[in-house]
């Protein structure tokens, strides 16, 4: 987490928004036309243009625990094979053979020196080169040095895997996370564990997503859940280029407005949200749990999948640990697949009902507005046009 320092800074700003029953404020209401939720044309271009060119975080640094494991994967349509060397490095790949196509690895995780394709038997060492190939002498001669498998950009930051989706493209990650990286390496993700993970059907990429970058909806909609927890329409902003950390205030600060000093450990009173641009969420959770959410769009633009992985500071080996762990998979789960999803589908319904010709972002939902006016800075970059 944030030094004990920057935890006490940001308690404190929570505090006084809680005392005050105010919150982070944009300048002003932001109008995001429907069109932008709606037109597939603009999705397919802003899909291609975020999704497809810029570093994503597809996994985590502990899904590749060790030298010579695997992780395969499918990701808008792009066949992803990330590989640990025995070198220690994290390597990515189209999961595509170099023969005929065939997919070498089913999606999922697993362990291999060698990545041999199920159809010819052609073999990939760790680093994608082509080593061997089955019937050699009949097929012909062949220069494996031109048919190793096609990278992908690849690298390893903060606990988490970032690739570039483009074959032959190269975007520095250092400069696209810039100041963000460091504080994501403070959430120490390499030291966590995987208790469970899961992908959940949900609304359209942009419905979807608005969902997590406010607090705004917590009172009203999740009573049952993280809203019992945490201060509605409380939000402290932190923004790094496209990324961003929300401060969401827990319902514990009560217990300091009489305090003429912040106890020794403030953290426990408030909530860590980091967002990286464009699709990636990390809820830094009191006491031994954290929740990693993925959002992909899906083909159309009202449709998602989200990857959601619950982790735990130490895999449980009591059966009091283990019932802790469940209850907080089975709380963000039923938060997000049972009420922010219903909602977000209810919204993806009536969205072309010409009920509304734009959606409105508040004052108090800014890390919103951040969120749709970098996709709006980015693809107008992209397009070759100037903006402020």
């Amino acid at each position: 987490m944030a030094t004990p320092e920057e935890m006490h800074t940001l308690t404190q700003r929570a505090l006084a928004h809680f005392i005050a029953g105010t919150t982070d404020q944009a300048p002003a209401i932001m109008a995001n036309p429907i069109t932008a939720y709606t037109d597939p044309v603009r999705y397919r271009r802003e899909v291609d243009g975020l999704f497809r060119h810029l570093p994503l975080a597809l996994a985590l640094s502990i899904e590749l625990p060790q030298a010579h494991t695997y992780r395969a994967m499918q990701v808008l349509g792009v066949p992803v094979l990330l590989l640990r060397g025995g070198d220690g490095e994290v390597r990515a790949f189209l999961n595509v053979c170099r023969h005929r196509g065939a997919r070498l690895c089913e999606p999922g995780a697993g362990s291999a020196r060698v990545i041999t394709c199920p159809y010819h038997a052609w073999s990939y060492d760790d680093r994608g080169s082509l080593v061997s190939r089955y019937g050699a002498p009949t097929f012909g001669d062949l220069d494996h040095a031109t048919r190793g498998l096609t990278p992908l950009a690849c690298a390893e930051r903060a606990g988490l895997v970032w690739v570039c989706l483009t074959p032959g493209e190269t975007p520095d990650v250092d400069a696209w996370l810039g100041d963000f990286a460091a504080e994501l390496g403070t959430l120490q993700l390499d030291r966590w564990a995987i208790f469970e993970q899961r992908e959940l059907p949900g609304p359209g990429w942009k419905v979807a997503i608005d969902g997590y970058l406010e607090a705004y909806h917590h009172n009203c909609l999740h009573g049952k859940t993280v809203g019992q927890l945490t201060v509605g329409n409380l939000l402290v902003q932190d923004t790094y280029g496209p990324h961003q950390r929300l401060t969401f205030g827990r319902r514990s600060l009560r217990e300091l407005q009489a305090a003429p000093t912040l106890p020794g450990a403030p953290g426990q009173h408030i909530r860590l949200i980091h967002s990286g641009f464009p699709n990636l969420s990390i809820s830094g959770i009191l006491g031994d749990h954290c929740l990693v959410s993925q959002l992909f769009p899906g083909p159309t633009p009202d449709t998602t999948i989200t990857r959601q992985t619950v982790l735990v500071h130490a895999p449980p080996t009591t059966p009091a640990a283990r019932a802790a762990s469940e209850l907080f998979s089975a709380m963000v789960l039923q938060a997000v697949r049972d009420e922010d999803y219903p909602v977000g589908l209810g919204i993806q319904a009536g969205i072309g009902s010409g009920a509304n010709e734009a959606f409105l972002y508040g004052r108090n939902e800014p890390a919103v507005q951040h969120y749709h006016r970098t996709v709006d800075r980015l693809m107008a970059a992209l397009a070759g046009e100037v903006r402020a």
